[in-house]
């Protein structure tokens, strides 16, 4: 639950003045999802999305969002932006291989919601809504809730996975409860083996989980004499699936030492690097949404230090996940949306103790998104000068949020399932109002 939350409402302001106004002018069922089926005939909706989640919050100045006019006090070292395969589109000098792939994804340069704080902010980016009494679930497990088990998924694994920690910032499930919880891998991809939790053992070889097996089945008399009973039944098929996790094909899912040495080498030997290949097996799965809970961006003190580190990191693994998604034919049915929870503060604090920190800052960030539906090669929207204030085409995580449901064909309109029976929507629009109309 979050602290000091407000007095609860279905929508927002701003979403219910959208949806107003669509009354009022005669239009309240409009479906977006026609608008996507009439730009995008024959096109299937995006079946998969890979969420890069930035925790702590990226600078948008040293991402996709450069000022090299703006000064030292704002650009720091980082003055220099490169061009990118896209006539007119530069980003940081950081990033050379995100510049090789940015026709396949577009850069939104105008997010915002101006709110400073991390839980408050995770849980307006990730479900689109003001915290209230009800705490609604995030995108990943409304997409496990219409494009889960109940409708047609069969994976082996459950259809929201998370590598490899959760956050911790709020309850992913919300209202929908446990069940729509995502399957948190823990372990590290980077190591050998990739210790998942419920999946392998630390320690423990198959060969003695295996004279485990048979050694319970001696010992449980009771089971063997009962088998008929429909409870042990329940539990025997229980178990087989447990055992199917441990040593069937979930374990030569999570298995990274089958892919070629080189490709591994091309994402980069390390926790995020490995986490974006993963996170492609999981698609090429048919796992519905994939989150890769990437730290370390919440830069307070010596941020360009930590740059120096993680944006070339971050440059190889995620250009590497855009190059081969294209390569397999899975980019164009999987959405891969990048961004944390807001960006920087523009302005560096130079002095002690930041020593060159920068803060958080709701006002104006970036995300990107890719594939699934999403063209590639444009901007959306501006900032000022000096990335302080949005200076055109604002957007809100409820139009990001409504645009990628409407690519996954859920009904950002329809019905979203409470446990007080109120009339929730999946993220109300009217009309099309705010969705990402440019780019879809």
């Amino acid at each position: 639950m979050m602290n000091n939350q407000k007095p609860f409402s279905p929508i927002t302001r701003r979403q219910a003045l959208k949806m107003g106004l669509a009354v009022a002018s005669g239009i309240a069922m409009f479906d977006p999802r026609q608008l996507f089926a009439e730009s995008n005939p024959g096109k299937p909706y995006a079946k998969s999305v890979i969420q890069i989640w930035m925790w702590g919050g990226p600078s948008h100045l040293d991402t996709f969002d450069p000022k090299p006019d703006a000064g030292n006090d704002y650009c720091g070292p980082y003055k220099k932006p490169i061009s990118t395969n896209v006539d007119g589109i530069r980003i940081c000098e950081m990033l050379p291989l995100l510049a090789k792939q940015a026709d396949k994804y577009s850069i939104i340069r105008s997010m915002t919601h101006g709110n400073n704080g991390h839980e408050t902010a995770s849980y307006l980016v990730q479900t689109g809504h003001e915290p209230g009494r009800l705490v609604f679930p995030s995108m990943g497990a409304v997409v496990s809730l219409f494009k889960g088990y109940e409708h047609g998924y069969k994976g082996t694994v459950p259809p929201y996975i998370v590598l490899t920690r959760p956050q911790g910032r709020f309850s992913e499930a919300g209202f929908l409860g446990p069940l729509y919880k995502p399957f948190c891998t823990g372990g590290d991809p980077a190591k050998n083996p990739f210790i998942v939790e419920g999946i392998i053992a630390e320690g423990i070889s198959d060969e003695r989980q295996s004279a485990r097996r048979k050694l319970l089945e001696k010992l449980d008399t009771l089971g063997s004499t009962m088998s008929a009973n429909a409870h042990f039944e329940k539990f025997n098929q229980y178990e087989k699936e447990a055992y199917e996790m441990m040593f069937g094909q979930a374990r030569k899912l999570f298995d990274l030492s089958t892919e070629k040495d080189t490709l591994r080498d091309r994402y980069g030997r390390n926790t995020f690097g490995q986490s974006c290949l993963m996170a492609r097996r999981l698609v090429e799965h048919c796992v519905p949404y994939i989150t890769i809970n990437y730290n370390g961006w919440d830069t307070h003190k010596q941020h360009f230090e930590t740059m120096r580190r993680k944006l070339p990191e971050m440059d190889a693994g995620f250009a590497t996940l855009l190059a081969d998604l294209s390569e397999r034919d899975l980019l164009d049915s999987t959405i891969v949306w990048w961004g944390g929870e807001f960006g920087r503060g523009p302005k560096i604090q130079w002095e002690s103790p930041w020593n060159g920190g920068r803060s958080h800052y709701g006002k104006c960030f970036c995300s990107v998104v890719a594939g699934g539906g999403f063209k590639g090669g444009r901007v959306v929207g501006a900032s000022d000068e000096k990335g302080m204030e949005v200076a055109n085409r604002p957007v809100y995580p409820e139009d990001l949020l409504a645009s990628m449901y409407t690519l996954m064909g859920i009904d950002p309109n329809g019905p979203l399932p409470n446990p007080i029976g109120q009339d929730l929507k999946v993220m109300p629009i009217a009309d099309g109002d705010g969705l990402l109309k440019e780019i879809m």
